[in-house]
């Protein structure tokens, strides 16, 4: 089955399956939850790791790598659409990749901070960010806080990729930098996981990687603005 070769794949590359998870967009759990997997899945695989040969993994013929480490035909997948998948591989090679773009570092802590982020206000960003061969990204923050802490700690940067704020848009399991309002009007900005909500598909659940704060229930119309994390910085000295 191709879940087996999928855990193949998983102790070949040396990596958990949170982080397969995570690298895949997939849900956690996914792998214990079925036996079949479906077109979209597995492009989100592919995506993630192009150097694994279609064939292998459909079929089990072939080598599970291909020689050339790019992308084969995929053309014989029906009715399957190919997604960018929010934490890809570091891959020179990856079409989305700019060798040299300078990322804006906005400080959200001002009175027009968030408004840099998600809508298009005119606030200098306190510096640019340059990093050969990061994938297209539309600016980066400062953590704040210790929700995502050990993955992100407080004075880390983050570098993100503004998505269309539509629930059929998300890749679950991935980490978001996420603007809502709640009923009290009150005006947030968070790093989450984002992962499907047993209350139905009206809601969403907001997970941190600190399993000292409580996952969050929250109505998907109080989520105003979404952008994918798709890089982030360590900080290790502050002088």
């Amino acid at each position: 089955m191709i879940t087996d070769r999928i855990l193949q794949l998983i102790k070949y590359k040396r990596i958990s399956r949170r982080k397969f998870y995570i690298e895949t967009g997939l849900s956690n759990g996914f792998l214990d939850k079925v036996k079949d997997i479906g077109v979209s899945k597995i492009e989100h695989i592919l995506n993630a790791y192009p150097e694994v040969s279609m064939e292998w993994l459909l079929t089990g013929n072939g080598d599970m790598i291909l020689k050339s480490h790019k992308f084969g035909d995929r053309s014989n997948i029906k009715n399957g659409s190919v997604h960018e998948p929010g934490t890809n591989s570091y891959n020179p090679e990856n079409k989305e990749a700019i060798q040299n773009q300078q990322v804006p570092l906005y400080n959200i802590q001002t009175p027009a901070g968030i408004a840099s982020i998600f809508q298009d206000a005119n606030q200098d960003p306190i510096d640019f960010i340059s990093i050969p061969y990061l994938p297209k990204c539309d600016g980066a923050i400062h953590v704040n806080g210790d929700s995502m802490y050990p993955l992100l700690k407080s004075g880390d940067i983050i570098m993100y990729k503004r998505m269309k704020n539509v629930i059929q848009n998300i890749f679950w399991g991935e980490m978001y930098l996420v603007y809502l309002i709640t009923d009290d009007l009150e005006e947030l900005v968070m790093i989450k996981w984002i992962q499907k909500s047993d209350k139905g598909d009206d809601w969403i659940k907001l997970v941190s990687e600190n399993t000292q704060h409580q996952p969050k229930e929250v109505l998907f119309t109080n989520i105003k603005e979404l952008a994918l994390v798709k890089a982030s910085i360590r900080i290790n000295a502050t002088h």
